[in-house]
């Protein structure tokens, strides 16, 4: 399910599940599943059966699982970090967030940790000589259930970390973030509602939503604010959608009858970073930003640059004009700003072509890219074209003539 189609309460569900801590308590639990249960399905477990798994057995191996997945988990932990500053120092501090939520990571460092807890806890009861040894012979069953588990955990951790933290693979998560984000609401133009028009400095209607603290819009519930818009006979226009930086005291929303504020702004969900979930621009700057940073002239990698282009092309594709042509409004009481090209150009390309100005292999990989969009006509081809006017200005200015000739010749090249 996207998020954009959640509601406040799933959204912070799904943020939740996203904790380390959460699959950590899942696994874990098994030994306190483990421990209830063995006396109830000890009547099941044959005599030949329970004295040979039972007793001193089973003590050797929850030591030696609880032993080696402590220090197991205690290296994966370490090269986490790395991987994390790895990406920090890399590639971009925006994209550590893609890193705290990788699945994988995640999974695996819980089968690992809830091993250590499940192991730690089964021989605390097993000490204890409260079970028999039929009992004992189905905490046994669990303790194989969990080292199975723990084999194809570290069968997809050394997959894993071959990639982890590279700057290729985090690129990769950044583009296929961004790239889901834009999907989803060219799916769903304005995340269902209707588009508002520019304010260009006409007075402000209705009353206004105040933000009560200072943070980025994470999440919108745009459900809740059409039931409100519905209970109270009134319209509703978000003037800070997903990604704005709302100030305390300056307005979220403004809204029209007699509605509910109190309902209105629990729909809005502010918090001290953005997120990629709701806010398809942010994925875009902060591809921008690999780039950015690579054309710095600390690093001088104009290679990773073009790779950003080639990501950012494949991005920008799935743009769609969105417009108050009826398709796929939702919650027609709600106003939502358009994203445009122009945006997305301002938040992606145009920065590689400001850094990148005396760069001719990015000058030319991005002419050509701005082109390929170019050719989907529409208003993505429109603020293409004026970005690529924009990047030739600036690259006549820094290239050499000779270089400066490589450029125009692409450009006469592509028509």
């Amino acid at each position: 399910m996207q998020a954009l189609s959640l509601s406040k309460a799933l959204y912070r569900l799904r943020r939740f599940s996203r904790r380390i801590w959460v699959r950590t308590t899942a696994i874990a639990a098994l030994a306190l599943v483990a421990a209830s249960s063995a006396t109830l399905l000890a009547p099941l477990v044959p005599d030949e059966m329970a004295s040979a798994l039972g007793g001193s057995a089973l003590v050797g191996i929850l030591e030696i699982l609880a032993s080696s997945m402590l220090a197991v988990t205690i290296f994966s932990l370490s090269i986490m970090v790395q991987a994390r500053q790895s990406a920090s120092t890399q590639v971009t501090p925006r994209s550590y967030q893609l890193l705290l939520e990788d699945t994988t990571t995640q999974s695996v460092l819980a089968t690992f940790l809830g091993a250590f807890v499940f192991a730690l806890v089964s021989l605390i009861v097993v000490s204890t000589e409260v079970y028999g040894e039929a009992a004992s012979a189905v905490i046994m069953g669990f303790t194989l259930t969990v080292i199975a588990l723990v084999v194809i955990a570290l069968l997809r951790w050394i997959s894993h970390l071959s990639q982890l933290g590279s700057l290729i693979e985090t690129s990769r998560r950044v583009e296929e973030a961004a790239r889901q984000a834009l999907e989803a609401r060219r799916l769903r133009p304005c995340y269902g509602c209707a588009v508002s028009e520019p304010m260009r400095g006409e007075p402000q209607r209705g009353a206004a939503l105040l933000a009560d603290r200072t943070g980025y819009v994470q999440h919108v519930d745009f459900g809740a604010l059409s039931e409100a818009a519905e209970a109270g006979d009134g319209t509703v226009r978000v003037v800070a959608p997903p990604g704005h930086f709302a100030v305390e005291g300056q307005a979220l929303a403004l809204y029209v009858g007699d509605l509910d504020e109190a309902a209105l702004r629990a729909a809005f969900t502010l918090g001290s970073k953005r997120e990629f979930d709701q806010d398809p621009r942010f994925g875009v700057i902060v591809l921008s930003e690999i780039a950015q940073r690579a054309l710095s002239p600390g690093i001088n990698d104009p290679g990773t640059a073009i790779d950003v282009i080639g990501r950012l092309v494949r991005v920008l594709q799935a743009f769609h004009e969105e417009r108050n042509d009826g398709r796929g409004i939702e919650f027609p009481r709600i106003a939502l700003p358009a994203i445009t090209a122009v945006d997305l150009m301002q938040d992606g390309l145009l920065p590689i072509a400001r850094d990148g100005a005396d760069k001719v292999e990015v000058q030319i990989r991005l002419q050509k890219a701005l082109r390929s969009l170019e050719a989907g006509g529409g208003e993505l081809a429109a603020a293409a074209k004026e970005a690529s006017r924009e990047a030739l200005s600036r690259a006549s200015a820094a290239l050499s003539p000779r270089d400066w000739q490589r450029v125009e010749a692409v450009v006469d090249g592509a028509g």
